[in-house]
C-alpha cells in the first residue's frame, strides 16, 4: 500500500469524523427543549452498541448454544443491576460452562 494512499485514507476519514461530530454542536444553539428528543438522543449509544456487538456475540463461541448461555446469563446479571465486570465475568464462566459440558455429552 502506498504511503500517499494511506495518508489520504487517514485524511478523509479524520475529516469525516470531524464533521460528524462537530455539525450537530454548530446548527444547535440552544438546548434541546424537546422530551423525545431528548430521550431518543439519550438512548442512542446503547442501541448503537447493542446493534455493533450483538451479532458477535452469538458467532464468538464454538457453538449457538453456548453463546445464548452466555447471552442469557449477562442479561440476568445486568437486569439485576451488577457492575460491568461482574456481568462480564459471569457470561464468560457461563460460557465456559457450557463449552466443557457440551464437550462432555458429546463424548457419550
Amino acid at each position: 500500500m502506498k504511503t500517499s494512499y494511506l495518508l489520504a485514507a487517514t485524511l478523509v476519514m479524520a475529516g469525516v469524523t470531524y464533521l460528524l461530530r462537530m455539525l450537530p454542536l454548530a446548527l444547535v444553539k440552544g438546548k434541546i427543549r424537546s422530551p423525545f428528543i431528548r430521550s431518543f438522543l439519550a438512548y442512542v449509544p446503547y442501541a448503537v452498541l447493542a446493534a455493533m456487538t450483538f451479532p458477535d456475540i452469538l458467532s464468538s463461541t464454538a457453538s449457538l448454544l453456548s453463546a445464548a448461555v452466555g447471552l442469557a446469563a449477562a442479561l440476568v446479571l445486568s437486569c439485576r443491576g451488577k457492575s460491568l465486570i461482574v456481568v462480564a465475568l459471569g457470561a464468560s464462566g457461563a460460557v465456559w460452562a457450557a463449552e466443557r459440558l457440551l464437550a462432555v455429552f458429546s463424548m457419550l
